[in-house]
């Protein structure tokens, strides 16, 4: 398509438009070959060498990845009410995908729930968890800052005019990818058009009907991993009188979960001890921490001790049928990948060996450079060197309101597995 546009001009290398044309929506720094002068965040219109318009995107002047295709429509323009319409497209995919999911009696899923998920939501560098009452939202990109002033009130008004009781919006502001983009580290309440200011961080939210205490200025990300909703639910239908090890903890939403579906004992067991304080306050605030317990250790080194030391193993409530492996993602680069399917592959091992035969294990990655098979294989090898078999019970990925986006494999990054050993 060759026509006169209203932004900036943008030329990128046939090897950038061959990838936005595969849905793709980023062009790196190495693949422009000519831009006219614009300011950082601008919105500029993306063009092959031999004319053909690719898209409009946010411009990045200080990141590797210099823009970020907003959309490929000739017709749009990035004013509100393009932005309005990419707000409700976002809710709507989340009453859509998650409205009808909650468990018998409990509250709608779409209370805590992401509402933007960045590209995947064709709004990139933004993300924005719903927490009750409470948006959590945490910005990545200059484009996506400058805009600031007119999503916020947008995705207040969206959310109020459909029923729901939203009040605020708090700034995660503080992860390092913002100074790859030259923006200031923040954290805190916005108080802009039609936000309440709360006097204190401290929420509380429901899921899967427990409640968690969170500090949502502490924290890790926006406070709360949401998207492992519906694998927690994956564990709690299988810990029914069960011993259940729930390594990599956080706050507890797995043991929580594994203790709500009826297991006779649950140790979580996290290096935070922040995190493990947090974790035995809601088993409390939720009438579960006379069937729980919490340990504060580094879990790369506490699985080879209780396998080792049978009378450790009976003090922390084993031997366990049912462990769940929540770590960190163990790779944030694609050059760092071998290292982690070691990680992987040892945690799991130690878990596979502390299992008696018939025992469950619910395994996950969280990284997007892990990708499914990779960790299948890691999985794999672990179950060859303990020398036992896996009879998989399920596999899943993050929650729908995390959705996948096909062409940008960045958006898959949870993959979770429910094995039985046998």
């Amino acid at each position: 398509m060759k026509q006169a546009r209203p932004y900036p001009k943008l030329i990128v290398t046939r090897k950038a438009a061959r990838a936005l044309k595969a849905g793709h929506p980023w062009v790196f720094e190495g693949e422009v070959i000519e831009a006219e002068p614009c300011a950082n965040g601008s919105v500029v219109d993306v063009f092959e060498e031999n004319g053909t318009w690719q898209g409009a995107g946010l411009l990045s002047q200080e990141s590797k990845i210099r823009v970020r295709i907003v959309t490929r429509n000739a017709n749009d323009r990035l004013d509100e009410a393009f932005w309005a319409r990419r707000v409700a497209y976002a809710w709507e995919h989340r009453k859509v995908a998650m409205g009808g999911c909650a468990l018998p009696g409990c509250e709608p899923d779409t209370n805590a729930c992401r509402v933007v998920f960045s590209e995947a939501d064709g709004m990139p560098g933004l993300i924005v968890d719903r927490y009750e009452h409470v948006l959590v939202s945490q910005v990545g990109t200059v484009g996506m800052e400058l805009l600031r002033p007119i999503i916020y009130p947008l995705l207040l008004k969206v959310l109020q005019e459909d029923g729901q009781d939203v009040r605020c919006i708090y700034e995660r502001n503080d992860s390092p990818s913002r100074v790859k983009e030259g923006l200031p580290q923040t954290k805190g309440w916005w108080d802009g058009q039609g936000a309440e200011v709360p006097d204190t961080p401290r929420i509380k939210v429901v899921e899967n009907g427990l409640s968690f205490d969170l500090d949502i200025e502490i924290s890790q990300k926006t406070g709360f991993f949401l998207d492992q909703k519906y694998n927690r639910r994956a564990v709690r239908q299988i810990a029914g009188g069960r011993r259940v090890l729930d390594c990599f903890c956080h706050v507890g939403p797995f043991g929580l979960n594994a203790a709500a579906g009826g297991a006779d004992f649950v140790r979580c067991v996290d290096v935070s001890q922040t995190a493990i304080d947090l974790a035995a306050e809601n088993a409390r605030l939720n009438g579960l921490d006379d069937r729980m317990d919490f340990t504060c250790a580094n879990v790369l080194e506490y699985l080879p001790e209780l396998r080792k030391d049978r009378a450790r193993l009976r003090e922390e409530g084993g031997p366990f049928d049912l462990i769940v492996l929540d770590p960190p993602a163990f790779t944030k680069s694609r050059g760092t990948v071998k290292h982690a399917a070691r990680g992987y592959r040892e945690i799991n091992y130690e878990a596979m060996r502390l299992l008696p035969r018939g025992g469950y294990l619910a395994t996950c990655s969280c990284s997007h450079f892990m990708t499914r098979d990779l960790l299948a294989e890691a999985i794999a090898d672990a179950a060859h060197q303990a020398n036992v078999q896996l009879k998989q019970v399920e596999e899943r990925q993050q929650a729908p309101d995390h959705p996948i986006l096909w062409g940008v494999p960045e958006t898959h990054y949870l993959d979770f597995f429910v094995f039985q050993v046998v």
